[in-house]
């Protein structure tokens, strides 16, 4: 199997020695089966996956401590959250979902957040979306990927449907809100699916990470801030 692409080949290691023709970090044509045969290739184990419309996308690049680090603040702040607002909420991080023949997606963070949602089974397989729900909500953390996080993957969420989208750049602390609703999406100040957070918290919070402040310093301004009702805050 051969995918021919235009695109400058990164260096991938040990990888681009078992696959040459892979070429990471940009959307190159593929069919369905093509992208499954790499997306199952256990060489590629680490690597995520994404597909939409004909299109695929390889991310390799390796997770440094910024990504790492701003990932935890992120989902501190939303799980606490949904904690205090006896929000019912469902966690996945690097998890895939996957339509057959149509498209797949592996956000960093997924929730899933309210009652009545059909939540995938505990196994490794991806997330089969013709028989369980989108996630509420879908994170994606970049320190380099985030005009792509802003384009093709905002419009690969939309046509799926997912409620909302949130893509973060680890570098400036600046998190870009969207609310999706039919195949659209608006940027927003205040989360829809987590009623009353307010994005410019979560920002706060990754600027209190940068400034080197500890999870658990974070975790109790969090508390504080949330204790506040609406007129004090």
């Amino acid at each position: 199997m051969t995918i021919t692409v235009s695109a400058k080949v990164n260096d991938l290691k040990e990888i681009v020695e078992v696959k040459p023709e892979i070429v990471s970090d940009v959307w190159v044509k593929a069919s369905w089966e093509e992208f499954l045969a790499l997306a199952e290739e256990p060489s590629l184990e680490k690597a995520k996956f994404y597909y939409d419309q004909h299109l695929m996308r390889i991310e390799m690049s390796p997770v440094g401590p910024i990504h790492a680090h701003e990932n935890s603040i992120v989902s501190n702040v939303i799980r606490l959250f949904a904690t205090l607002a006896n929000i019912v909420i469902y966690e996945y991080t690097n998890c895939s979902f996957r339509k057959k023949n149509n498209a797949e997606f592996q956000p960093d963070i997924a929730f899933f957040l309210g009652n009545g949602l059909k939540i995938p089974p505990r196994n490794n397989s991806p997330v089969d979306l013709n028989e369980f729900d989108l996630p509420t909500l879908a994170v994606e953390i970049s320190a380099t990927t985030i005009q792509d996080d802003l384009s093709y993957k905002r419009l690969l969420y939309e046509r799926l449907g997912v409620q909302e989208y949130w893509a973060v750049n680890a570098n400036t602390s600046e998190v870009f809100a969207f609310a999706i609703a039919d195949g659209h999406s608006g940027r927003i100040s205040t989360s829809k699916v987590l009623e009353g957070l307010e994005i410019s918290i979560v920002e706060e919070a990754l600027k209190r990470s940068q400034a080197d402040e500890d999870d658990g310093a974070i975790a109790r301004w969090l508390l504080q801030t949330f204790a506040k009702s609406p007129t004090e805050s």
